[in-house]
């Protein structure tokens, strides 16, 4: 009976340790699945982070020389401006009148502004305008009744656009609303008086 006994349990324990042999070799194969993915996971991401990087820095790249390039192109625009304007003051050493010396600088004027169109550049409009704090900058207001207020007077410093891009605000003078005078407000308090002693009186009659 013994014997029979032991041969019923032996088929049982080595029926238990197949099963609990085969499930370690399963999560060990999930495991390494899982490894493999994760490292090719971050193979990506720093293939990506390094493409990124490259990117941004030949971005930079070439925003810093399409920069240069502008900068250049309007350095080479403005050369004949400051070369007439050195021939100029050469010639006014020599000039024998004033007038001479005015149309030189009026030639150089003619030039810079001729050059500026073509790069885009206009000059903003302020005299006899309406004051626009988008494209005006007022140092001063001055009292008128000769323009209504608001309106731009003088220009101290003119302003200048790029296209529609402002770079710099006009400097100007605006015209103010005259403030009272001390005869009309005196004028003023004596017609109220009178008003009241009026109404006093009346009041006094009833």
């Amino acid at each position: 009976m013994t014997t029979n006994d032991e041969n019923i349990s032996t088929p049982d324990s080595s029926g238990e340790n197949k099963d609990l042999g085969a499930t370690p070799e399963a999560a060990d194969s999930a495991a390494d699945k899982v490894a493999a993915e994760r490292d090719q996971l971050r193979d990506q991401l720093l293939r990506t982070a390094a493409d990124f990087d490259n990117y941004r820095k030949r971005t930079r790249k070439e925003i810093e020389e399409a920069r240069a390039r502008g900068r250049e192109d309007a350095v080479k625009d403005v050369l004949p401006v400051f070369d007439n304007l050195e021939r100029a003051v050469s010639a006014a050493a020599s000039a024998q009148t004033i007038e001479s010396v005015v149309e030189g600088v009026k030639m150089v004027l003619k030039l810079f502004e001729d050059t500026s169109e073509r790069m885009g550049l206009t000059r903003v409009k302020s005299v006899g305008e309406r004051f626009d704090p988008t494209v005006h900058e007022a140092i001063q207001q001055q009292e008128t009744e000769d323009q209504p207020a608001g309106t731009i007077l003088t220009e101290i410093v003119p302003g200048y656009m790029i296209g529609q891009r402002l770079l710099r605000a006009a400097m100007v003078v605006v015209a103010r609303k005259p403030s009272a005078k001390p005869a009309e407000a005196d004028a003023s308090g004596s017609n109220g008086a009178t008003s009241d002693s009026s109404g006093s009186t009346t009041g006094n009659s009833a």
